[in-house]
């Protein structure tokens, strides 16, 4: 089984106009969307197709909630790129907790038949307006590690604390027993944010998936609320204000 929890921690760092960091414990979960249908069979209080307090939803992804997740996937990296992944899809995100889900960021690795990362999608979404917007990389270059790095521009706006004319470099590298991932905001020449996942692998099992949800069993709402009070701290510091595109609709 490919499917798993990361767990581990989550650092943002803003560098300009003001300086900002934070950093905070989290876990996601990594699911093969093709192991899905049947991941969560025998395990308590966990569900991909009905009611449950941890529960994977469709519609807490984009496209047609009436459309598979994997084909929607496939589809947008054909339409965008050329070419249909032949391999597995597999997606790092939040579940819905209680019945509340939000993810700053999801991330769909697609690899080839033989194993190869050949696209990632990220899947950003913006707070308050609850929109959702996805990225397509291919094409990237490789770096130390095992690593890839993209480089595109960012044409989604998510932060009211955050200009729209950057592009964004994310590193990263194929989910193993590590998982990293790092986003970056550049402008002028300059990096002006930069955001990193430090995760490690941890087996699904009955033990496993009992402790996150004890642990964190609000994940996402405290996710959301992380997000509003470090933008209470940002406006304190009189970061400035940039309004959002009255042109931009719902992805």
């Amino acid at each position: 089984m490919h499917s798993c929890i990361y767990q581990g921690q989550v650092s943002h760092r803003r560098f300009h106009p003001v300086r900002h960091d934070f950093r905070y414990q989290l876990f996601m979960m990594y699911v093969d969307l093709a192991e899905l249908d049947h991941l969560f069979d025998g395990y308590w209080f966990w569900s991909a197709h009905r009611p449950a307090p941890a529960r994977f939803r469709r519609s807490d992804h984009c496209g047609d909630a009436a459309i598979p997740l994997e084909r929607t996937i496939r589809d947008l990296v054909e339409a965008e790129a050329g070419f249909r992944p032949a391999g597995p899809i597999r997606l790092l995100t939040h579940f819905s907790y209680f019945g509340y889900n939000f993810n700053p960021m999801s991330a769909y690795y697609c690899f080839d038949q033989h194993g190869t990362l050949e696209a990632v999608v990220l899947e950003v979404s913006n707070m308050p307006w609850r929109q959702m917007h996805p990225y397509v990389l291919t094409g990237g270059r490789p770096i130390a590690n095992n690593g890839i790095r993209f480089e595109f521009a960012k044409t989604f706006h998510v932060s009211p604390f955050m200009p729209l004319d950057m592009r964004y470099v994310c590193k990263l590298a194929p989910p193993g027993e590590r998982l990293a991932l790092a986003l970056e905001n550049w402008r002028d020449g300059a990096r002006r944010f930069d955001a990193h996942l430090s995760f490690e692998r941890q087996a699904i099992s009955s033990a496993s998936l009992a402790r996150v949800l004890a642990t964190d069993p609000f994940a996402t709402l405290r996710v959301a609320s992380l997000i509003h009070w470090q933008a209470l701290k940002l406006w304190r510091k009189r970061a400035p204000v940039y309004d959002r595109p009255e042109n931009r609709k719902a992805a």
